[in-house]
């Protein structure tokens, strides 16, 4: 079975003939996957920042078999359905109250396709032509798809290949303030700049706030946010949030944005919305910005397949009902402060460069670039499953993981990284 995987299933950011031995699992329950030899491994990535309550969770799996034993899909074109009003309503609550429309997608990248689609009807609509560009920031992730590769990082943006076909936008110097720092005008004045600057031809700004996830793992000031967020407003220009990896409690806020007190004009979310169950994702609107696109009878041109999924949509609702009726923010202050304590001594390695914690989130940055192919198995033998990348070695843990089994991991983190440093 492995072998027709190797031979013809293409995996993320990997040649078609991978260089590493695929791992295949078997099941999953708790925080542990169970590989093909049964050995059970602790999965410190919630696969990719999503299984936010662990794997085989008796809620989301009888909310998955009742919605089925309903339906498992209906189009959203001139239809609606429960889970769907049922979700709209939650999410509408929990976020910043002048967020009042909201457009279902597939998947993160499609969130951030639909917010950038937003942004740029806003003005078009409004017989504004010019507001054609994005001011993005160094060293951000924004997702795949075309759009949303033209607001990454052009140079570490994993997307360099495909440079001749994105819509140019403008970028601005990525946050250098570390969380808690404190504050300097100076921070901003590489942002503030370009928006003066460009200003009369961006239509939006777009940022992940306070942490920037696949570009580096970068926890900065929630201040940085507060003042992208005000000069937007001087300038009048959109202001565009991607908490696809940060929202739903991440950081230990339910959103990163509430760190800076401030509110988008557009949310991007996505990942941990359905507990990692499936692909689902949501574009969160001001009634400014709807008001605006829908200016001179236009509609937002925009309608996937599978728009607001009945099974995914019931997933999230069983999801987002445990989360928030659990004590969620103890749990992940409790992993923060065991992240920071534990990872703390990889400080006393000379490869390392920085370790960085913030909610359930611990980074520790190397001054080479990791070996994956090396680093993988070393990580199995030791019972746990990480997936480094460029000079990171970092984790985030389902939020149930108990006390021993992250200790385990930042124990293999720490041997790992010091074997790494001996080779």
């Amino acid at each position: 079975m492995k072998n027709f995987d190797t031979n013809h299933i293409l995996h993320p950011y990997a040649p078609s003939i991978p260089s590493s031995d695929m791992q295949l699992v078997k099941s999953a329950r708790g925080v542990y996957l169970e590989l093909e030899n049964t050995e059970k491994v602790i999965d410190g990535m919630s696969s990719w920042w999503s299984v936010i309550h662990g794997y085989n969770v008796p809620e989301l799996n009888r909310a998955a078999q009742e919605q089925l034993s309903k339906m498992s899909h209906v189009m959203f074109g001139g239809l609606t359905h429960e889970p769907a009003i049922r979700l709209a309503q939650t999410l509408l609550s929990i976020t910043d109250e002048s967020l009042e429309h909201i457009f279902f997608s597939d998947s993160g990248s499609v969130s951030v396709e639909v917010a950038l689609k937003m942004a740029f009807q806003y003005y078009s609509s409004q017989n504004i032509p010019n507001k054609t560009k994005i001011l993005a920031f160094r060293n951000g992730y924004h997702g795949d798809t075309l759009g949303a590769m033209s607001v990454c990082d052009p140079v570490t943006g994993m997307h360099t290949a495909f440079e001749g076909v994105l819509h140019k936008n403008i970028f601005a110097e990525a946050p250098v303030c570390m969380f808690g720092e404190e504050w300097d005008e100076k921070y901003i004045s590489d942002f503030k700049s370009k928006l003066q600057e460009h200003h009369r031809e961006i239509a939006a700004v777009i940022l992940e706030p306070v942490v920037q996830g696949a570009g580096g793992m970068r926890i900065y000031s929630p201040i940085f946010v507060k003042r992208v967020a005000e000069l937007c407003r001087e300038y009048d220009v959109l202001f565009i949030l991607d908490e696809i990896a940060t929202g739903f409690g991440r950081t230990g806020k339910l959103f990163a944005y509430e760190y800076a007190g401030i509110a988008p004009d557009i949310l991007c979310i996505g990942k941990a919305l359905t507990g990692g169950y499936m692909s689902l994702a949501a574009t969160l609107a001001s009634k400014k910005v709807m008001q605006g696109v829908e200016a001179n009878g236009n509609v937002l041109m925009h309608g996937p397949t599978f728009m607001a999924n009945p099974l995914a949509c019931a997933v999230a609702n069983a999801s987002l009902e445990l989360l928030l009726s659990s004590p969620w923010q103890e749990r992940i202050s409790k992993i923060q402060t065991q992240l920071a304590s534990e990872l703390s001594r990889c400080k006393e390695l000379g490869i390392v460069k920085e370790v960085r914690t913030l909610g359930a989130i611990g980074v520790v940055e190397l001054h080479e670039d990791v070996d994956l192919g090396w680093m993988t198995p070393e990580f199995l033998k030791r019972g746990v499953w990480v997936r480094p990348f460029l000079r990171l070695v970092y984790i985030m843990p389902p939020y149930v993981i108990e006390e021993r089994e992250l200790s385990h991991l930042t124990n293999a983190i720490y041997e790992v990284i010091e074997a790494f440093e001996k080779r």
